[in-house]
């Protein structure tokens, strides 16, 4: 890619030292793209499959209960067209199913890539998602499963963010459930603030977010857009099946060793945690035959 056609401005030895478990700045050139343009998301809210546009109010609580979360009765097309004054959060999933934003995606993940599998090798399912919200609205406290480089392209926002890894912030139930069907919302307890840390976004600023890094969002007082820039590692990918192992044996009253408490619990635990969740899998595509 010729250097005039770079979007992300990466700093390498930030990079390495926060990659992959710590939250750090970024830059990017995707204030005025087009694909980002009101009119343009419009269009790509409207062709997408439903199931992969989520949209609710955007006057959350930080500790949210998803089985409550208020909807607005808009349609998708009128949330875009109204996203100013409705006071809605919208998600566009897997964006890249549209050639447009596919190509974009991978343009992003090429510049992210070199870095990255220096760190994590094994990159892989990259997914884009955009986020159209309305002034002041707030993303409930929750955590993802993959690595995010949120990009801020038009718009403010404040992201809290907090480590994962700190079983004071994060218990290993709490990742467990999102691998056997969980919401991604948690709950926000009191004392959490003092082990946070908020990165205010403008246009053009970014930010790594971790994987399983619990993190809220509230925008600033104009309408927010965002694209997230998110993809697995091989790592990853091998975290996330002992997480999903230990959730189906904690559902079933048993009391399994939480990842990364013992390597050798973890490589005992891997391949058999990997050949059932495959044999599942088969199972379902089966049926579904």
């Amino acid at each position: 890619m010729a250097a005039d056609r770079r979007y992300l401005e990466l700093d390498p030895a930030a990079f390495a030292e926060g990659f992959p478990d710590r939250p750090f700045r970024l830059r990017h050139r995707l204030a005025d793209h087009p694909l980002f343009r009101m009119e343009r998301l419009l269009e790509l809210a409207c062709a997408l499959p439903e199931r992969q546009v989520e949209y609710n109010a955007g006057t959350l609580a930080v500790s949210q209960d998803p089985a409550l979360t208020p909807m607005t009765g808009l349609t998708i097309a009128e949330t875009v067209r109204r996203i100013e004054e409705c006071e809605s959060w919208m998600a566009l999933k897997y964006v890249e199913r549209d050639p447009a934003y596919r190509e974009l995606l991978d343009a992003c993940v090429a510049e992210i890539r070199p870095l990255a599998e220096a760190r994590r090798g094994g990159l892989h399912q990259a997914e884009g998602y955009i986020f159209i919200s309305s002034p002041h609205a707030v993303t409930p406290y929750h955590i993802d499963d993959e690595h995010n480089f949120l990009l801020q392209v038009a718009g403010g926002k404040t992201v809290r963010t907090w480590d994962g890894r700190d079983p004071e912030v994060l218990r290993p139930e709490e990742i467990e459930r999102g691998y056997i069907g969980g919401h991604r919302n948690l709950v926000y307890r009191e004392g959490l603030a003092a082990h946070g840390t908020a990165f205010d976004l403008g246009p053009g600023d970014g930010l790594h977010i971790p994987a399983h890094g619990p993190h809220w969002v509230r925008n600033g007082p104009s309408v927010s857009v965002s694209f997230s820039v998110t993809f697995r590692s091989a790592a990853l990918s091998r975290e996330a099946t002992i997480h999903w192992f230990n959730g189906h044996l904690r559902k079933r009253g048993l009391k399994p060793r939480p990842y990364a408490r013992s390597a050798v619990a973890d490589a005992v635990k891997y391949p058999v945690a990997r050949a059932t969740r495959l044999a599942l899998d088969a199972l379902r595509r089966g049926k579904a035959d």
